[in-house]
């Protein structure tokens, strides 16, 4: 293949011309030739760090160069231009432009892209820290500061963070060898030195040759695995061979197996999964025609074509759209997770090659891969002359093209090195509490194990010591050969003491080697995964709505689920619906919405009576006011109806969103019963706020028609005006607002400013009283708006004369040219036109809350679980949704801490502890005291009242500002005690590195388990930094789904999630651990006993297979039967007394406490065991094999009734696994003493023939099991817990009314 083939020839029907118009003054940006471009992250002078994770989910919304108003392609729209509609593509026939070197003085191009901060006045370059998560590709850029990056360490995630330095592109943009080379159309070129990476992907950990090793090394990682080697590699030498060599390797052969078969299938779906993507077509220039092409085989340097609705292949730079004004549209949802429409560009030099019969050759020097998706580096040669290429002229592999009829492209990264395959990493991993202290438990039967071993050890030395000089004439030892020949008197496995004592702690160790329970780790994923798949299953937690069904991303934290302390919850949409629907306005003073009328009807007839022969539809149905309707209808010129006028004109034109028509065939209104033609419109934004504040001023005949990257096209009321864009400033977290600079049909200049009013007011124009009022009267709107939880934004703007505009516009294209320091220009330049704005007016837009929230978070307070909420909103909207959704309450006494300083932070702190009685907590009783706390909130919610708390209840509220002082500063231990004490605690305006720090404070001061929910980009922090991490599968994209360990469509959900099957999780995997304890450990112990009477030989009783079968096949189901199915009580008396699930958070059902009680009980029942046929049989001649196999079956039969006794819901499977079990083992027993080649063959036989044999065993179970089943009765009877209260109460409902019904109507 060679460069200097055509896109597309000019006999190409679809291949659209384009006219070539001469520079105007209302021509936007300009790029001087040197100008250097700078390559960070914006942030904010002051210091304070904000990123794409939006400080609130649509009130601030920051894009970096994905608006269609950001673009590269700036076309100069001179006044035989300003009314040009644009078609499509198919229609329309332009001049074909010169690609010759045009002058500054004629063409002037904006390149947009990533920036960099200057801080404050200082000229020195602050370095921005990226952090991008493995999960979800959310990138979070803020200046280094102490506490911030240590907590980043928390985390816990592998970042890769670099330092961007500046980029010139006059002469040199990169060192040479750090520019990656790509030779346009020329991929032998490109990658001569073959250096470059081909287009497969593979996210499969195996191949057939690194399964085995790689496998077994990750396996191996688990320290129990190495224990269980070590036993297994003993028993192989000859002195130490207690067990047969082949049958001491079957427990972990078995274990690494089933494990190997699970990696190994879901190894095989990745493959499965890599084929289908690799074998994927795309079509790639060859030989001057566009042919389909594998896309493994796809290189870089190669020109792709991609049509609409198709995935990207790979990452290329773009050439050439379909459209005439050369933006894309295309969806990054498989990306980063947002579902909304973003905007690309193809360069005016190149785009204009793509239709015109010419060669194409090329160079691009761009950056050396990276992880960072929402930048891109490069320069490029065209035809003789460079020009800068920025992020918006990149598309990713992964995305979508969307509404574009086809793009061309060159490939620049393929396969491994595409920034979606940097990103492609799992979330890290979390690791149940209760395993943690499984762990405990663990080292401390290591502990019985050796004391076990070292009693045996020193017995035998002590026992060869005593018998020294008989031990050729004992039958258990000998020290030399009897038998005549070579060998005679030699000695006969013999080592001397001290070696026979090392020997024997050898061999005890292998005897008594499943004291340790390796089957407690498989058994466990095993009943995790059983639960999970009853979760998912759980129609209760589907959400019709969305058809989104509950997700379990992480299989090893299900009992996490039921202990959790504290719930850190996002307010706007997890807590509410996301769905913003525009309520009130307050237009020149005056305020409206208290009576709505759906607008389609209205609206309608409007157009009606405008003669329009196709009427515009919206989607979404919006409900108007009658009074503001008819204002905008009037033909009076007067100043309130010009206000409303511009007002409405502000909301369709300043925001990014895009208008997507589709033709409709439908009937109209029953008056006319006749067809006609409908256009339907539906909005793609960037924040549901901007779609709300679009729809709304099209319900009010007000509707965005048309975008480009030049102009818009508003339809009012029928006729349709095209306006040009000269310019938009974006929304940041310093100015707090966005404006758009606007030529009017008549040729007028207006730049109109949207933004908060915190923002707004203060730069208004104080003219006349008339002014005043106006502002007076929307102020109290704003209060009014905000105390109904209304989100409010202020609507302003002004006329530009042409000085100021011309001013302007040099200031614009400068500082959107400018490689350094380019948002700091930015906001200096929108400082000049964001002055002296008339105020038109307020919004008012309502979240509805979702549906169940109020008696959710009802139900989960009394639980005891506390509920915070984290959120981005101002401290006003905030308060009231937590009114509304009953997280706050009338009788609470609000702590409010809103500080600018260090020093009034720490004021207002110490003021709220001494006040309400807060005491300081010290370090050394640190987890005590919120153990104790624990405790107390429970009495609490459960008496009503206790002394030493406060009557009044507290809520705590604190704001964005006061946490950057408060987390990063000496205060975290005051925050800490005071927030604690507080029964809510509401953060208002906080960033999403706050809430993880948020967050962190709890989980690193207490115990305490901690749950994150959210939706949104801005939660994936607090949801990894938290125990347990919940997504809400929202309207903000898959970021926070993606980056969680359980996801779920609704908030109302985690209630169940949390009550019901976060106590049944905990109480059976608690209840899980303890009975694998006890069960290995009575085995142990009975063996331990019979070693005793044995001279500490390491003799046993049982068979090689019966000490391996017993806790792989004897009695492993009902365990895990048990585990997946058993319920102490019906999901029905859970969600009716929430306080149930305290018994979690107070650990009830595994702690040290029961933990010492079992192992009392586990010995009672070893003794019981292997004492009573000792007894039974002392007379008697039945041989060791007999015995042994006595006790196998008796031990089986012990710990199943045992099980049986503790089952709470017996179900048909649970018999069969309990009772099979039982049965399995005498059949196993049977085909074993059915081999004559096993020491023990005939004995089963012998021994089911005597009544004894039965009898002994009955009175083993029963003698084992009395102390049990008394401390059981007495322990329910006088000390009975709430969870047994609560099920004699089921039980009881259960029952005839005749049965539980009583004469004096007493109830229990």
């Amino acid at each position: 293949m060679t460069s200097g083939q055509p896109l597309l020839r000019s006999s190409d029907p679809s291949a659209p011309s384009q006219r070539h118009h001469s520079c105007s003054f209302g021509s936007l940006g300009c790029l001087c030739h040197n100008d250097s471009f700078n390559s960070s992250i914006t942030d904010d002078p002051q210091g304070n760090s904000f990123g794409l994770d939006h400080l609130d989910k649509g009130d601030e919304n920051l894009s970096v160069g994905d608006t269609s108003l950001h673009s590269p392609v700036r076309e100069s729209f001179s006044s035989d231009v300003t009314t040009q509609q644009f078609h499509s593509v198919e229609s329309l026939h332009i001049k074909p432009l010169s690609l010759e070197c045009p002058t500054q003085d004629n063409t002037r191009l904006v390149s947009w892209g990533p920036m960099e901060l200057l801080h404050g006045n200082n000229n020195s370059t602050t370095s921005a820290t990226f952090e991008i998560s493995k999960a979800s590709s959310v990138v979070h850029a803020k200046v280094g500061s102490g506490a911030s990056s240590s907590l980043h360490d928390k985390l816990g995630k592998s970042q890769r963070k670099s330092r961007h330095k500046s980029l010139q592109f006059e002469d040199n943009v990169f060192c040479e060898e750090d520019a990656r080379l790509i030779y346009i159309n020329d991929p032998r070129r490109t990658n001569d030195k073959y250096e470059f990476t081909g287009n497969e992907i593979r996210t499969s950990k195996y191949t057939l040759i690194t399964f085995l090793p790689k496998n077994l090394f990750i396996q191996f990682h688990r320290v129990a695995y190495l224990y269980f080697l070590a036993i297994a590699a003993l028993n192989q030498l000859p002195p130490l061979a207690v067990f047969g060599r082949t049958v001491s390797l079957f427990p972990l052969l078995f274990v690494l197996c089933v494990t190997a078969i699970k990696d190994g299938y879901e190894d095989w779906r990745r493959h499965r999964s890599d084929r289908n993507e690799n074998n994927r077509e795309a079509l790639v220039l060859q030989s001057g025609q566009f042919r389909p092409k594998r896309w493994k085989k796809i290189r870089a340097g190669e020109v792709v074509k991609i049509c609409v609705d198709e995935t990207i292949p790979c990452d290329m730079v773009l050439l050439g759209t379909s459209d005439p004004s050369s933006v894309a549209y295309i969806q990054t949802m498989n990306l980063d997770g947002e579902s909304n429409l973003k905007t690309r560009y193809a360069r005016q030099e190149t785009s204009s090659a793509v239709y015109e019969e010419c060669t194409i050759s090329g160079l691009i020097r761009c950056e050396l891969p990276n992880r960072n998706i929402y930048e891109f580096t490069a320069n490029m040669e065209f035809n003789g002359h460079k020009f800068s290429l920025s992020q918006s002229n990149i598309v990713l592999r992964g995305c979508q093209l969307k509404n574009t009829d086809w793009i061309i492209g060159v490939v620049v990264y393929a396969g491994q090195e595409t920034k979606a395959m940097l990103n492609s990493a799992a979330s890290p991993s979390k690791r149940s509490k209760l395993e943690s202290y499984m762990n405990r438990e663990t080292l401390w039967l290591s502990i019985f194990l050796f004391i076990m071993c070292l009693v045996v050890a020193l017995g035998m030395g002590l026992w060869l010591a005593h018998y020294k000089d008989q031990l050729d004439t004992l039958p258990y030892y000998r020290k030399t050969y009897f038998n005549h020949g070579k060998d005679y008197g030699k000695r006969y496995k013999y080592y001397g003491i001290p070696m026979e004592i090392f020997f024997s702690f050898l061999s005890s160790i292998i005897v008594f080697q499943i004291m340790i329970p390796i089957s407690l780790y498989i058994t466990m994923e095993l009943v995790r995964l059983g639960q999970s798949y009853f979760m998912i299953g759980d129609r209760h937690m589907y959400d019709s709505s969305s058809g989104s069904r509950f997700q379990c991303r992480s299989l090893n934290i299900n009992e996490d689920l039921g202990q959790v302390r504290y719930i850190f919850s996002d307010k706007t949409g997890t807590l509410t619906e996301n769905k913003m629907e525009f309520q009130r306005a307050s237009v020149y003073g005056k305020n409206y919405g208290g009576s709505l009328v759906v607008a389609d009807q209205l609206q309608e007839e409007n157009l009606s009576a405008a003669g329009a022969h196709r009427r515009l539809k919206i989607k979404s149905t919006i409900a108007v006011d009658s009074e503001l309707m008819k204002l905008l209808h009037k033909d009076l010129v007067e100043v309130e109806r010009i206000s409303a006028h511009e007002f409405f004109l502000t909301l369709a034109a300043c925001n990014t969103v895009i208008p997507i028509r589709a033709s409709d065939r439908s009937s109209s209104c029953a008056e006319t019963q006749r067809h006609e033609d409908v256009e339907t419109i539906a909005y793609q934004g960037e924040s549901p706020d901007e779609q709300a504040l679009v729809a709304a001023a099209s319900a009010y005949g007000y509707t965005l028609f048309e975008r480009t990257s030049g102009h818009i096209v508003i339809d009012v009321n029928g006729e349709k005006l095209s306006f040009d864009v000269l310019g938009m400033h974006e929304f940041d977290s310093v100015r707090k607002r966005m404006s758009v600079v606007i030529r009017f049909p008549n040729n007028d200049v207006k730049v109109l400013v949207k933004g908060a009013d915190t923002s707004m007011f203060s730069i208004l124009a104080k003219d006349n009283e008339r002014d005043n009022h106006v502002r007076h009267a929307t102020q109290c709107h704003l209060t009014e708006y905000s105390s109904q939880g209304l989100r409010t934004l202020v609507i302003a703007a002004r006329d530009l004369t042409e000085a100021e505009l011309g001013l302007w516009q040099c200031k614009f294209d400068d500082a959107s040219t400018s490689l350094t320091d380019r948002a700091t220009k930015l906001r200096q330049t929108a400082a000049l036109i964001e002055c002296d704005l008339n105020l038109l007016g307020a919004t008012g837009i309502e979240d509805k809350l979702q549906d169940g929230v109020p008696e959710a978070i009802e139900s989960l307070r009394q639980a005891g679980i506390k509920v915070w909420v984290l959120t981005g909103d101002k401290q006003e909207t905030a308060i009231s949704i937590g009114l509304s959704c009953k997280l706050l309450t009338t009788d609470m006494e609000q702590i409010i801490i809103n500080g600018n300083s260090e020093n009034e932070c720490r004021k207002l702190l110490a003021d709220a502890k001494a006040k309400y009685g807060v005491k300081s907590s010290n370090g050394g009783s640190l987890n005590l005291k919120c153990n104790k706390n624990a405790e107390i909130d429970y009495l609490e919610i459960a008496e009503g009242k206790k002394e030493g708390i406060a009557k009044v209840p507290l809520a705590l509220i604190i704001d964005g500002n006061s946490l950057v002082y408060i987390l990063e500063k000496e205060l975290e231990s005051e925050l800490f005690d005071l927030a604690t004490s507080c029964k809510v605690v509401l953060c208002c305006r906080v960033a999403p590195l706050q809430k993880a720090g948020i967050v962190d404070l709890i989980k690193s001061r207490t115990d305490d388990m901690t749950l994150a929910i959210g939706d949104g980009a801005n939660d994936v922090s607090m949801i990894q930094m938290a125990d347990v991490g919940v997504g809400i599968c929202g309207q903000e994209g898959r970021q926070a789904v993606m980056a969680s360990d359980f996801a779920m469509g609704q908030f109302r959900f985690l209630k169940r999630l949390l009550l019901v099957h976060g106590h049944w999780n905990y109480q059976r995997i608690g209840y899980l651990v303890l009975y694998n304890f006890y069960r290995n450990a009575v085995f142990v112990l009975m063996l331990f006993w019979y070693i005793l009477r044995t001279a500490f030989s390491t003799t046993s009783a049982l068979t090689d297979w019966s000490s391996v079968f017993y806790s792989v096949i004897y009695t492993s189901v009902p365990t895990i039967v048990v585990g997946i199915l058993d319920k102490d009580l019906s999901h029905r008396t859970l969600l009716e007394y929430p306080k149930l699930y305290g018994a979690g958070y107070r650990q009830e059902a595994y702690n040290m406490r029961l933990f010492w009680i079992t192992m009392a009980d586990t010995l009672w029942q070893s003794l019981v065991l292997f004492s009573i046929p000792i007894f039974i049989y002392k007379e008697s001649t039945i041989d060791i094999w007999s015995m042994g196999s006595l006790w196998t079956i008796a031990v089986v039969i012990l710990v199943n009734i045992h099980l049986a006794m503790d089952v709470q819901r017996w179900v048909y499977i649970t018999h069969v696994a309990v009772w099979g079990s039982v049965i399995i083992t005498f059949a196993c027993m049977v085909v074993l003493d059915s081999l004559p080649a096993f020491p023990n063959y005939g004995t089963i036989y012998h021994l089911a023939k005597s009544p004894t044999y039965w009898l002994t065993i009955l009175l083993i179970i029963v003698i084992a099991l009395l102390p049990r089943f008394l401390f059981k009765v007495v322990h329910h009877i006088f000390w009975p817990s709430d969870i047994q209260i609560a099920r004699e109460a089921e039980i009881l409902r259960r029952r005839p009314d005749h049965l539980r019904s009583r004469p004096d109507g007493c109830s229990s």
